[in-house]
């Protein structure tokens, strides 16, 4: 039998003397490790396909319109006759809500499979701070194709001089963008996040983000145009609220303007707090074995 040359030199622990960031440096990690891994970034070229076709196709509108700003001269063609801030989103509503159905399943349902999320809960993150860097990540992930695309059009609108006029008009549409991309970042999130706590299934839960946002519509759609009953029952659609909001947020009536701002603005509470409450409800019944 060969002897082996190995010899422990030397037993003990070393203690961690890096920086310590504590419950809120976790929260920042796991928030953008999450963001990382949903858009394909340090993974294989294949995990990076559908982020990147829902990213473009969200984009594209907004790359046509600077160009018709750029192309054609202001006295032909109002740019923003074509299309403006609020009514951008209409072009890329199917984009937002297919990138939102890969979004949060990636980042919750592969979490419970693999392991993870006993992992994580082993830190000094616990259910309720996890599901917060969770959110945090699934809002700033969908910050993309809501909040940047209209940057995008508005940039190229100032740099052909077709923009807002005025330092304060500007900033104006900046807040107002801004405002419009994290109002229909946070219902999303909230129904996404909630569809993708009760299965454990990827395909699954993006199935049942798209059948919420389609049915949510037909239904409220039968109610009002097909039952005549109150434009309130438009409330309930969830793939609607959002972007009636942003109308509501640039000073316009929108798509519904028999429906109240108030109305609106408590739809979209209702749908981000009612996703909160189903998460919430589900992972504190959730049987982690650690």
């Amino acid at each position: 039998m060969a002897v082996s040359d190995a010899r422990i030199v030397e037993r003990g622990f070393q203690r961690y003397e890096g920086p310590r960031s504590g419950v809120v440096g976790a929260i920042r990690s796991v928030a953008w490790q999450s963001a990382r891994a949903t858009l394909g970034l340090g993974r294989p070229a294949r995990s990076k396909i559908f982020p990147v076709i829902a990213v473009v196709i969200a984009y594209v509108p907004a790359i046509v319109f600077v160009g018709i700003s750029v192309l054609i001269p202001g006295d032909i063609v109002d740019p923003e006759e074509v299309a403006d801030y609020a009514s951008y989103y209409g072009f890329i509503t199917l984009a937002i809500f297919l990138f939102a159905a890969l979004v949060a399943p990636e980042m919750l349902v592969t979490d419970r499979r693999n392991g993870m999320l006993a992992l994580y809960l082993s830190t000094p993150l616990h259910r309720g701070t996890y599901l917060a860097a969770k959110a945090i990540a699934v809002a700033g992930t969908l910050a993309l194709v809501t909040i940047g695309p209209p940057l995008l059009v508005l940039a190229g609108y100032t740099f052909d001089g077709s923009g807002p006029d005025g330092v304060d008009a500007w900033l104006l549409v900046l807040v107002r963008i801004v405002l419009s991309g994290v109002a229909i970042s946070a219902a999303l999130m909230a129904v996404s996040m909630a569809a993708s706590s009760v299965t454990d299934r990827k395909a699954f839960a993006a199935i049942g983000i798209i059948l919420l946002v389609f049915a949510s519509s037909a239904f409220a759609g039968a109610l009002v145009d097909g039952a005549d009953a109150s434009v309130y029952w438009r409330m309930l659609d969830v793939s609607s609220m959002p972007f009636e909001l942003v109308f509501r947020i640039f000073g316009q009536e929108g798509n519904f303007p028999d429906l109240a701002t108030w109305a609106v603005i408590a739809a979209n509470l209702a749908w981000t707090a009612a996703g909160v409450a189903v998460v919430a409800w589900r992972y504190l019944r959730l049987v982690i074995a650690r």
